[in-house]
């Protein structure tokens, strides 16, 4: 079960966002919701996961920014879109996780890789809680802005039905 805690206005350099709080018993999730997309087919959606190093600190060493930037500024083009934020530091291994990963990266690895060297998993989140607020929020369908594949299965699965995306314009992980 999911349950929204509180709602407000966030204003972006990509508009006037409608910020949702969620909570599913463990963990909080932040639905940001640009237009009306209730009851909408093949809205844009983006799930991305929470990143000290490239939200906070401005980390050269991932794309965390610029892919939240690049979905903003399609949804914006698109007038209506969804952004769900989803609290999964470290491919959901924690913020631990990835300092330790770190080192492996340096030796050329890739971030899964690293996380698996340094005896995490190579990617621990879930997507449920999403899936789930895309049934609150009412949309029909959705094209995800992503090309991970457990992204795309999870929301199936949960039965959002997802329409194509060109994959010239997905943003990783």
């Amino acid at each position: 079960m999911i349950h929204r805690l509180a709602e407000g206005t966030l204003k972006t350099r990509f508009g006037e966002y409608r910020e949702i709080l969620y909570y599913d018993g463990q963990k909080e999730t932040i639905a940001m919701v640009l237009g009306n997309p209730e009851g909408q087919k093949e809205v844009l959606c983006r799930i991305h996961s929470s990143c000290i190093y490239g939200h906070v600190f401005n980390s050269v060493e991932c794309d965390c920014r610029q892919q939240m930037e690049a979905a903003q500024q399609l949804i914006q083009e698109a007038g209506c879109g969804i952004i769900i934020l989803m609290d999964q530091e470290g491919k959901g291994n924690g913020h631990l996780a990835l300092m330790k990963s770190q080192a492996y990266k340096k030796t050329g690895m890739r971030q899964a890789e690293a996380y698996m060297a340094a005896g995490y998993a190579n990617d621990a989140r879930d997507f449920r809680a999403a899936a789930k607020i895309l049934k609150d929020l009412d949309v029909q369908s959705v094209s995800l802005i992503t090309d991970n594949p457990l992204k795309a299965k999870t929301l199936e699965d949960l039965g959002i039905p997802l329409a194509p995306y060109p994959a010239s314009n997905t943003s990783a992980s």
